[in-house]
């Protein structure tokens, strides 16, 4: 892994351990890798994916719209509602990284995923 994606990989990683720690400690990895970001030329681009599940958070729906939601935005991640009726979903984004909390509205289970920005491989 190139150093660049290393840092990024970190630091996304950091995010997204610190908003899963908002819902509570029992977090499970479902994503932790590289991922070759351009199909039309494999082996040019790489990004770091990353993703957790948390089955019994306290109050998601909350959590996410009272803490997680301005936590972010004032260190600049841009926000954007994605919901649907099934489920509420946050996408974040900064600086090329982005990552999406769906909330399941009938479970109230919460999954995190994200990928950093591309690097050149």
């Amino acid at each position: 892994m190139s150093v660049e994606l290393d840092r990024l990989a970190g630091e996304l990683t950091d995010v997204i351990n610190g908003v899963a720690a908002v819902f509570g400690d029992a977090a499970d990895p479902t994503v932790n890798g590289e991922l070759d970001c351009d199909p039309t030329r494999p082996g040019n681009l790489l990004c770091w994916q990353y993703g957790v599940r948390l089955e019994h958070p306290g109050e998601p729906e909350r959590r996410l719209t009272e803490v997680i939601l301005p936590t972010l935005e004032q260190r600049g991640w841009q926000a954007h509602d994605r919901s649907t009726p099934r489920e509420l979903i946050a996408r974040f984004s900064r600086e090329g990284a982005d990552f999406t909390v769906h909330v399941a509205r009938a479970s109230h289970a919460v999954a995190i995923i994200g990928s950093t920005r591309p690097v050149p491989a």
